[in-house]
């Protein structure tokens, strides 16, 4: 009798734990926040276009900029590509001389990878500002040489649907500091480099 009651007991708890694990199963899982910059920042797919300045400034960086930005990989990774030289409306993609960024969740961080024209690839990590309107990237480390300099921050302000704010900061030999600026509106369907 004892070990039938043992046996019911046994069998009374593996039900209970199983009843359990099932009902956490059916909540759901919070989000984390490298997840929810990366989603914010995923809205932002799309073609976009405006003015750009240099602080000091720069006669190799043009005034008028492009970029496009994809969900790629099952929406795993953004692509990000930043062209310079065009006319507002125009296309421009003859010129190679563009850099490609990533980004993408790695557990609980949201990282960058910036492919840079220098000949390097730096990485930074994101923080999230507590209204969810900016996503600040700060410098984790790089490879390849960074003997032209390297790309070091970089700071995005979605004012709206239509409308963002990218600053960047490149270090340059020397350890000199050179931040851009870029101004960015939506590029409506059918004009510029729209359909990327």
């Amino acid at each position: 009798m004892k070990s039938l009651s043992f046996m019911l007991s046994v069998v009374l708890i593996s039900l209970s734990t199983v009843a359990f694990a099932q009902s956490d199963a059916k909540k759901p899982v919070a989000q984390s926040d490298a997840q929810k910059s990366f989603d914010k920042l995923k809205t932002l797919a799309g073609s976009w276009e405006g003015h750009g300045t240099t602080t000091p400034p720069s006669p190799e960086m043009p005034d008028f900029m492009q970029v496009s930005l994809r969900v790629t990989s099952t929406g795993n990774a953004l692509l990000h590509e930043m062209k310079g030289k065009g006319k507002p409306g125009e296309r421009n993609d003859d010129d190679p001389n563009h850099p490609v960024t990533m980004f993408y969740v790695d557990g609980d961080r949201l990282l960058l990878t910036h492919y840079c024209d220098a000949g390097n690839r730096p990485r930074m990590a994101a923080r999230v500002s507590p209204d969810g309107k900016t996503v600040e990237f700060d410098f984790v480390d790089v490879a390849g040489s960074t003997q032209y300099g390297h790309m070091h921050h970089a700071l995005f302000t979605i004012i709206d649907a239509n409308h963002h704010i990218e600053d960047w900061t490149y270090i340059m030999p020397g350890d000199k500091p050179m931040q851009a600026h870029m101004d960015l509106q939506r590029i409506k369907t059918g004009s510029g480099i729209a359909g990327n």
